[in-house]
């Protein structure tokens, strides 16, 4: 015994490097988590030592999970117990494989150290198909390794660590001489082997186990932004490839849920319909920090970045908590539109795309209106055109419409100055009453300006300050080219972004509270809406609002209410790292599908420092209530198709 335990020698044992190297993928991954935080810290602003740490032990599940789903080829192929696997030239093989697998796993993790910071959230599998109609992807990452050259520089190092401690292990044998032992070994390893990869990743041991998902993060955590820390983007992505179907929720019956959250609307308006021209603004990442009129705590010496927005903002029907309904241009423009809003997997990317829906042109095509959508970016950018046509509008404007590439900023589309011209001329041809809405490009990374406006905007202490300030003056400029043309008087406009930005300057903003919050009014030129300042509202709210002040009167789905006749009380909910959370009155809930994670009053705790679930058992209980039932009508209408109020047949169709 001992002498077969002296030629089992550690160094150079394939198995024991085989070991050795599973460590340092996991070592790896370890390292992206620290950077992770130390590239996100701003985000995360009450961590503490102790809290990291546990965070960091609670993530090395997801990492053994993660490590073993990488690299299970390079396992199989290491354990299977035959000579050649000693050989020279196959190591090469499985050294290459390696560096292959586990340096794409380590990249994908560096690159969510930046995009998370636009979607404050771990990448999952849906950014392959948010990204698959973008035309100039080559120099959209181009623009994003030279901008973020620090985070290549950390993968670079990250890499060539890997390939130094990975050759300092070395292997040789076999080292047992006894043939018949030897492949008597490996032949039992072989299942023993697999047996605690499966293992890992499942996550236990026991039958009763369920493989471990994005949920099981929230088991390490008291705050529901440390999650992302927990978690790593090799395993979200890995976790949700196929996985983007919406499950079918079953927390109350159907009279039940009916009784507490109805998405279908039955105005009983008498009045006529009221033809008014309809015009809806998307501002890209115009977060509600930006605005001075609605940060009025911050003292008269902070004047915000949009000076036109804010005095229009003063002759509108203004809300000071609105809120997005998701982080991506793909959530908002449903939410807007559509009155759909992006609770877990974005509509975009969901396998029910293709359900009927309503939408602010399909619902007023009917009375007569002719609809349009303006988007500078490249013709077919972000599947915007495919959902136009499905949510019913007879025109797409895009890069090719416009026909002039010298206003191309050279990554994103069309400067939105020349393009919201190329706006307010196009409508003047359209016969009225129409629908249109734009969708504004500049105010994104690399956050430049036209070079004509170099130094004419100050800016402030974020990269993003200037193209604010560019984006609010071409508003400025579209409204005085609107206002000479005779459509201007008879439109209601409506104004709001499609997500918050990943700039941040106060802490307030880095909460449930400020990750969602946007501006969003209603203007009407002939003041009729003026300084209407009211509290909560969310971006579903936009279409069934038009269609209150329009005076439809025809039943619609929509998840949102109509700001200006329904008395129902004003919700706000979104949803993030399998998260919901609900804004009712002036509190709060986090609710991560099955139980209560907080409740915080937003309006006097902006930074989320009180918990008072245990002091508010009864809201707690009826804000539980609500959250459940709009996930179950949100989920089970969209698997089930019923978006829309089914046509009712008359004797006189049949």
């Amino acid at each position: 015994m001992k002498a077969l335990l002296a030629r089992l020698r550690l160094s150079g044992n394939i198995y024991w490097a085989l070991l050795l190297r599973l460590f340092l993928a996991m070592f790896l991954l370890t390292l992206c988590r620290i950077g992770f935080y130390l590239f996100n810290m701003s985000f995360f602003p009450d961590m503490t030592i102790g809290n990291f740490l546990r965070l960091l032990w609670g993530g090395l599940q997801f990492d053994l999970t993660a490590m073993l789903y990488v690299n299970a080829l390079y396992i199989l192929l290491m354990i299977i117990p035959f000579d050649f696997r000693f050989r020279y030239g196959y190591q090469e093989v499985l050294r290459y494989l390696y560096f292959i697998t586990n340096g794409l796993a380590l990249a994908t993790n560096v690159a969510d150290f930046i995009y998370y910071k636009f979607t404050l959230r771990r990448t999952s599998a849906d950014v392959f198909r948010q990204f698959e109609n973008e035309k100039n992807i080559g120099g959209l990452l181009f623009q994003f390794l030279v901008d973020y050259w620090f985070a290549v520089l950390f993968w670079i190092l990250l890499v060539a660590f890997m390939v130094y401690m990975y050759n300092r292990v070395k292997i040789w044998g076999p080292q047992m001489k006894s043939r018949t032992m030897y492949y008597t070994s490996g032949f039992f390893a072989l299942p023993l082997i697999t047996f605690f990869i499966i293992a890992g990743i499942r996550g236990g041991f026991r039958h009763s186990t369920r493989p471990i998902t994005l949920s099981n993060a929230g088991e390490f955590v008291t705050d529901p932004r440390d999650i992302s820390i927990v978690l790593n983007t090799p395993f979200s992505l890995i976790r949700t490839v196929g996985k983007t179907r919406v499950q079918r929720a079953d927390y109350f019956d159907e009279a039940a849920v009916e009784s507490i959250y109805s998405p279908v609307h039955n105005p009983r308006d008498t009045a006529t319909l009221r033809k008014d021209n309809v015009v809806v603004i998307i501002l890209e990442s115009f977060s509600r920090e930006f605005s001075g009129v609605l940060n009025k705590d911050k003292g008269e010496q902070y004047e915000g970045y949009m000076p036109f927005l804010d005095s229009l903002m003063q002759h509108s029907k203004n809300f000071v908590n609105a809120f997005a309904n998701g982080r991506k241009s793909i959530d908002g423009l449903p939410s807007v539109i559509s009155s759909i809003p992006s609770l877990g997997v974005p509509y975009f990317l969901s396998p029910y795309s293709a359900n009927k829906i309503n939408s602010i042109a399909s619902l007023l095509e009917p009375e007569g209106y002719h609809s349009s959508f303006f988007h500078g970016a490249p013709n077919g950018s972000m599947g915007f055109n495919a959902f136009m046509n499905i949510a019913g509008f007879d025109k797409y404007y895009g890069m090719d419409e416009y026909d002039n590439d010298d206003d191309f900023d050279g990554l994103w589309g069309i400067w939105d100055e020349p393009f919201l011209q190329f706006y307010a001329k196009t409508l003047n041809t359209f016969p009225q009453p129409f629908v249109s809405t734009f969708f504004s490009v500049s105010s994104h990374h690399p956050f430049k300006v036209p070079e004509q406006y170099d130094g004419e905007f100050e800016g402030g202490p974020l990269p993003i300050h200037k193209c604010i300030q560019y984006t609010d003056y071409a508003l400025r400029r579209f409204f005085q080219a609107a206002s000479r043309m005779p459509w201007y008087k008879n439109t209601l406009f409506v104004i709001t972004a499609d997500h918050t930005s990943s700039n941040i300057l106060f802490p307030e903003y880095r909460t449930g509270w400020g990750f969602y919050s946007v501006p969003l009014l209603f203007f009407k030129p002939d003041n009729s809406l003026t300084a209407t300042e009211r509290d909560i509202a969310q971006q579903t709210d936009i279409l069934p609002g038009v269609l209150g002040y329009l005076h439809y009167n025809k039943p619609y789905v929509a998840f949102g209410r109509d700001v200006f006749r329904e008395s129902s009380t004003p919700l706000a909910f979104n949803y993030k790292d399998n998260i919901y959370q609900l804004f009712d009155d002036d509190l709060l809930l986090v609710f991560d599908g099955s139980r209560t994670l907080g409740l915080y009053d937003f309006k006097k705790d902006k930074l989320q420092q009180e918990n008072l679930m245990d002091e508010l058992p009864d809201r707690v209980q009826q804000m539980e209530r609500t959250i459940k039932a709009v996930v179950q009508q949100y989920n089970n209408r969209m698997i089930e198709d019923r978006l829309t109020i089914p046509m009712r047949v008359t004797s006189q169709d049949r």
